[in-house]
């Protein structure tokens, strides 16, 4: 399927089929195209937590209000992110460059990011939306479906996962064999409303 098709294409899909499982070879392909996602200054915040776990996936259903795709889901991937990942060794996203990029690098995102908790914040949440959107499109062309989920007790969720203090959780993503299609579009807001030129 080409990019355009699994644009048009991706719905979130909330019945799946539940003795359906993906290969290791296809779980390993989702992860190595998600992590193609761009991020800001390279600091790739992500932190995906695949729950595999039956008991762990019964405890996420249960803070998700009962939501069957939980269990049902071939995968279930917890977004998180590290919002703190900025200062962390941050010569390691640059490791293959020359040491002047890497120091270069260092001093701008030391200078970009300190003392600004909301940007790192709103910084780490910016990657989970676009690791996210990569890994429902990647499904997509392979030929499954997808749904992103906010609909649950985030202290829940990080007490299951065990969320370290400084990341943060954005959402989840089910992934795997539709049983049943999404619910019609709802409708969109007028491209006049989304798309504004030069100014509001």
């Amino acid at each position: 399927m080409d990019t355009f098709q699994a644009i048009k294409e991706r719905r979130a899909v909330k019945y799946y089929d539940p003795t359906h499982q993906l290969t290791k070879a296809e779980v390993d392909k989702i992860i190595e195209l998600a992590m193609d996602s761009p991020s800001s200054s390279n600091i790739q915040h992500w932190r995906i937590v695949n729950v595999v776990d039956k008991g762990l996936r019964t405890e996420l259903r249960a803070a998700a209000y009962d939501q069957a795709q939980v269990t049902d889901a071939s995968l279930i991937f917890v977004i998180a992110a590290d919002v703190k990942a900025w200062k962390k060794n941050p010569e390691y996203f640059w490791r293959n460059t020359a040491k002047e990029t890497q120091s270069f690098m260092v001093t701008m995102l030391t200078n970009f990011y300190q003392g600004k908790e909301q940007l790192q914040r709103d910084e780490a949440f910016r990657s989970i939306g676009i690791i996210m959107q990569t890994i429902m499109l990647a499904v997509k062309a392979m030929g499954y479906d997808s749904c992103p989920m906010i609909g649950f007790d985030t202290d829940k969720v990080a007490k299951i996962i065990k969320l370290p203090e400084d990341h943060v959780i954005g959402a989840m993503v089910t992934i795997g064999k539709a049983t049943k299609p999404a619910w019609p579009k709802a409708g969109y807001i007028d491209k006049e409303v989304a798309f504004i030129e030069n100014n509001f």
